[in-house]
């Protein structure tokens, strides 16, 4: 995309979710920004019901950037929010970060202007130490170690939601339109070009995570099933080990009973068997089930996400 006097050099998209009174901090954070460069802030509201898209519409015409609020009707997810925000952000580099201020704004800089030095088409946060909750930090373990498996991600790499991306990724991004999107998985399948750099995660001041059990769960849902088939090959495997147990163990009944003479078959045993036979069978028709559901939800036109408003004051760029 050509650059034009109207379109900022820099884009910061944050998705708010519950923000309260944590989102005065976080705009005096940005008002505080002395760049030479031109720049916006997307604030992507997720459904919240503390008046926090109303609270963000108030501040757009006395914010000295250009500023865009998009109020979703509902809560839809992180990542939804997040892709939403990335299009409507026209900055030539786009950062995402949380509206919690754990990603200092002055942090965020750091990653665009590194993923400009660089050749790379996307530079993810690597922290020196992260200050979140140690359930956080086991689920995004999990989640990283899922990716690696699942999606082919570089063991070396962290993925984090503080991440800056350029113009052409998120062009490439942005026309996926599944009602589970993952950002991540979208990134590692658009990509190879990606980059780290080593920044600040601050202590969260007020407020808690956004992030539920269910949350969680269903964020690992859409890794394993929306970006992935390996789970289907998974079932497979297990389906060809259990097929292979059955035939030793029949096998062996049969040669039992030509050696030794036919013995009582113990209750126990043969139960323990038929459980593990028909768990297995269930568990992969509920794999297969998930993938046919989720691809009903798709085919039937689920939405990703709905904008109930979109509030837009674009100032004159000073950079």
């Amino acid at each position: 995309m050509e650059r034009t006097d109207d379109v900022p050099e820099l884009s910061f998209v944050v998705p708010l979710y519950n923000t309260g009174e944590s989102l005065r901090p976080l705009l005096e954070a940005f008002r505080a920004l002395s760049l030479p460069e031109s720049w916006e802030l997307v604030l992507v509201d997720d459904g919240s019901t503390d008046g926090t898209a109303m609270a963000a519409r108030s501040e757009v015409e006395d914010f000295p950037a250009p500023m865009t609020v998009v109020e979703l009707a509902r809560n839809f997810g992180e990542h939804a929010a997040v892709l939403e925000g990335c299009r409507h952000a026209r900055g030539e580099l786009v950062v995402n970060l949380d509206d919690d201020l754990q990603n200092p704004p002055g942090e965020a800089v750091k990653l665009l202007r590194h993923l400009r030095e660089s050749n790379a088409e996307v530079v993810y946060s690597r922290y020196v130490e992260k200050k979140h909750h140690w359930a956080r930090n086991v689920a995004s373990w999990l989640a990283n170690c899922s990716a690696t498996f699942l999606l082919g991600k570089p063991r070396d790499l962290y993925l984090s939601s503080f991440r800056a991306m350029r113009r052409g990724l998120i062009e490439r991004i942005v026309v996926y339109r599944g009602p589970y999107p993952y950002m991540d998985g979208l990134i590692l399948g658009a990509t190879n070009r990606i980059a780290t750099l080593e920044v600040e995660h601050a202590g969260r001041s007020r407020g808690r995570s956004g992030y539920t059990l269910r949350k969680l769960i269903r964020l690992a849902l859409s890794l394993l099933f929306d970006f992935s088939v390996m789970p289907l090959r998974i079932a497979s495997l297990l389906g060809l080990v259990l097929c292979s147990m059955g035939a030793l163990i029949l096998a062996e009944v049969v040669l039992e009973t030509f050696l030794v003479g036919p013995r009582q078959i113990g209750w126990g045993s043969l139960m323990g068997a038929l459980a593990v036979f028909s768990g297995a069978q269930l568990l992969m028709l509920g794999l297969i089930g998930e993938y046919v559901g989720r691809a009903f939800l798709i085919v039937s036109g689920k939405p990703q996400c709905l904008v109930r408003t979109l509030t837009t004051h674009l100032k004159p760029l000073s950079a």
